[in-house]
């Protein structure tokens, strides 16, 4: 067995550093991994690949596939690109007021659809008002930067906005409010005080000229790129009004009524796609995120393996035995979850880790372990660009977005102009997360939060 389980863990460290070093070939270091894990699983006795595959938590995928699907609906009635162009309106090109009005946007939109989706939409009106606006390469880089935390953040603040939060809701881990009153608040006091210390501390627009008739003239040709850009109510209105309808199911449905949040999310999706059959059928056809399914998979399949050689029970075991209250025990777990998620990014951390989380709720609150253990995983998911879903994405279009900076040379945005954004998110919202589980544990008896 020990034997098994040295191959095991070997194997899905080497796929998770292999598909963070060579990203480019990420699809096919992970599958062939999988595949891997299931003959050494069936090799040595321990599962067959039916097991393995009847374990994987097909709800979720199912979630996952559906919600992406929403998204593409939601983004088709324009109403994101939009939104970030008000915003920016609203700004009037100033450039302190301009990062938080784009971070709450995108953390809004963002709890809505999934991270690469919110940047796709939000992104590129955003790019091409830094094209227009005279910045310094440390404003953009912290714009940006402050984006792409706000995106994780608004991810972790709802059950439907990211894939750690999507695999707590799908699982059955947690239920939609329980989730939802507790991550909202405590993602949005993140947001603030990031907000709070970037503009009073770090301050990114020092040393910017204060150019009012650029600022204005920016602003100008960004509405008259708009103008004719209209939002389609035909496809907004019914995209909504489900995705409402299915949060109030998700809400009000209990679990034992055999009615899961996945079977409610797939026939929301699809009555929304009937609703404009057109554009449903074309978006099924050609906007599933296939690569995030087969990912995603490979992931589910190699953790099984892993867990049926024991060691997340021999770790659950070692987690409970620590001698320390029970209290400290979530809070190194928390620690340890940010910190994993920042080497190997949200989607692995979060799979392996909640096989182990169980042993916790056993004394605390579950509802303290998961919320912990998610915004424990934003934190790490902003630490680094690469531990970022959206981070390689925002990478390559602001390379494409071909800024120029105040001095004349390119705008850059890579992991070492976001690290000092990583740094500090990374460390405020670690805080946050442990004083909500804190917070969650000790408030449970007056609450009544299971």
């Amino acid at each position: 067995m020990v034997t098994t389980q040295a191959l095991l863990i070997g194997l899905l460290l080497a796929a998770l550093v292999g598909q963070a070093i060579v990203p480019q070939a990420r699809l096919l270091i992970v599958t062939l991994a999988a595949a891997l894990a299931g003959a050494v699983a069936t090799g040595f006795g321990i599962a067959t690949t039916s097991t393995l595959l009847a374990e994987v938590p097909w709800g979720v995928l199912v979630m996952l596939v559906g919600l992406g699907l929403l998204a593409d609906m939601l983004a088709a009635s324009r109403l994101f690109g939009l939104l970030a162009a008000t915003l920016a309106r609203t700004a009037g090109g100033d450039p302190r007021l301009l990062i938080p009005l784009l971070a709450g946007g995108m953390f809004v939109v963002s709890g809505l659809v999934n991270n690469l989706t919110a940047l796709v939409l939000v992104l590129p009106p955003v790019l091409a008002l830094l094209r227009l606006m005279p910045v310094s390469q440390r404003y953009a880089s912290w714009l940006l930067g402050m984006m792409i935390v706000a995106c994780n953040l608004g991810g972790a603040a709802t059950p439907i906005g990211d894939f750690p939060a999507i695999l707590l809701l799908g699982s059955g881990s947690l239920a939609f409010t329980d989730y939802l009153i507790n991550a909202l608040p405590a993602a949005s006091l993140a947001l603030v005080v990031l907000l709070i210390v970037v503009d009073v501390a770090v301050r990114p627009t020092r040393g910017l000229s204060d150019d009012a008739v650029s600022r204005r003239l920016s602003v100008l040709v960004l509405a008259d790129f708009y103008r004719r850009v209209r939002l389609e109510a035909r496809i907004l209105v019914p995209a909504a009004c489900l995705l409402i309808a299915m949060m109030a199911a998700w809400m009000i449905i209990p679990p034992s009524s055999g009615i899961g949040p996945d079977l409610i999310c797939w026939l929301g999706v699809v009555i929304a796609l009937l609703s404009r059959a057109h554009l449903g059928e074309r978006l099924i056809r050609t906007s599933i995120d296939m690569q995030s399914v087969l990912f995603l998979l490979s992931l589910f399949i190699m953790v099984g393996a892993v867990r049926h050689t024991g060691v997340f029970t021999d770790i659950a075991g070692w987690l409970a035995a620590m001698p320390i209250p029970a209290m400290a025990k979530l809070l190194v777990f928390i620690v340890v979850a940010a910190v994993l998620t920042g080497l190997f990014s949200a989607g692995p951390s979060m799979a392996a880790l909640l096989e182990v989380a169980p042993a916790l709720t056993v004394t605390l609150p579950k509802t303290a372990v998961y919320v912990g253990l998610a915004l424990g995983v934003c934190a790490g998911s902003s630490l680094f660009l690469t531990a970022a879903t959206s981070g390689p994405l925002a990478m390559a279009l602001t390379e494409r977005a071909a800024i120029t900076a105040d001095d004349g040379r390119p705008v850059r945005f890579g992991a070492i102009e976001y690290l000092p954004v990583g740094l500090t998110a990374f460390g405020i919202i670690l805080v946050v997360a442990l004083i909500a589980a804190a917070a969650i544990v000790a408030l449970a008896p007056l609450t009544g939060m299971p």
